[in-house]
């Protein structure tokens, strides 16, 4: 699968219903996970999203999710961009040249659902989250 760059939107507890709702408007095909999929049952989060995504047949990819229990939700904030694929030579480029001189809040590394994942804010202010697929 090559890289892709899509848009990632946080809400404040209503991203199912935003994303059931972009489903009616897009069409495609939406998969959802929530926090209580992988094991977090923390603040009332287990029905809240953690991570979903909306493919297209126009080939739009929307990802969406609730804020984690423990982060404030900033209106204004709340897009991010996701840079996802299975190539960790080139993910790895990339997330190093995003987070440098940038500030890293989950560090590039192998977590609970098997990918290797971070996130960091570049040096303008842009929130990166780099996925780098399982191969299998």
């Amino acid at each position: 699968m090559p890289s892709r760059l899509n848009p990632y939107i946080s809400f404040d507890g209503d991203a199912r219903q935003a994303v059931e709702f972009y489903k009616e408007v897009f069409g495609g095909t939406l998969a959802i996970h929530t926090f209580g999929d992988f094991g977090n049952q923390v603040g009332g989060a287990a029905d809240k999203i953690m991570h979903s995504m909306l493919e297209t047949d126009s080939g739009f990819t929307l990802m969406c999710a609730d804020t984690p229990p423990g982060m404030e939700y900033k209106p204004g904030n709340n897009i991010s961009v996701s840079l996802s694929g299975d190539d960790p030579g080139e993910l790895r480029d990339y997330w190093e040249k995003l987070s440098a001189e940038g500030t890293v809040s989950v560090p590039l590394e192998k977590q609970m659902w098997g990918d290797v994942f971070g996130m960091c804010t570049d040096r303008f202010g842009i929130t990166w989250l780099v996925n780098i697929s399982e191969q299998g």
